[in-house]
């Protein structure tokens, strides 16, 4: 009996399989980021802000699901590597304005291209048809908010 045979039970559930390829493909991303001295939540903030651009640093938390003792290491980590800039709104001196800089959207454009690479890896099985097919359906899933 081969050890390290996944039980068929599970290989008939799908969001085993989903949990254990997202596990792999974290796992592969996370080597490529941490060798760039970057972390999964900064390519997140990194995206966000060049997604929506800038934005409260309590709805960026907000936004990422981040606790926001949590962001604020985040965007000082960000800050000391020139990724991001932060500065208090002229409209609420209470509320800090966080930006992305351009060595920020350069980052994010190294990391995206880590990413697509894992990704790639990640689904080599597939052709490109089937790939476009399973990414609808996962945003389909996403979209339903489960």
């Amino acid at each position: 009996m081969d050890a390290t045979a996944t039980p068929p039970s599970l290989l008939g559930l799908t969001t085993y399989l989903l949990s254990r390829t997202g596990r792999t493909a974290r796992g592969l991303l996370i080597t490529r980021l941490t060798a760039r001295g970057q972390r999964l939540w900064h390519m997140a903030v990194l995206a966000a802000l060049a997604d929506f651009g800038p934005q409260v640093q309590r709805e960026l938390a907000e936004r990422l699901a981040i606790d926001p003792s949590d962001m604020v290491k985040l965007l000082d980590e960000l800050a000391r590597a020139g990724q991001v800039e932060r500065a208090r709104s002229t409209a609420d001196r209470r509320r800090v304005q966080v930006s992305l800089t351009p060595a920020g959207q350069r980052a994010l454009e190294e990391l995206q291209a880590e990413a697509a690479a894992v990704q790639d890896e990640v689904l080599a099985p597939l052709t490109a048809e089937e790939r476009a097919q399973l990414h609808a359906l996962l945003l389909r899933v996403h979209a339903a908010g489960r």
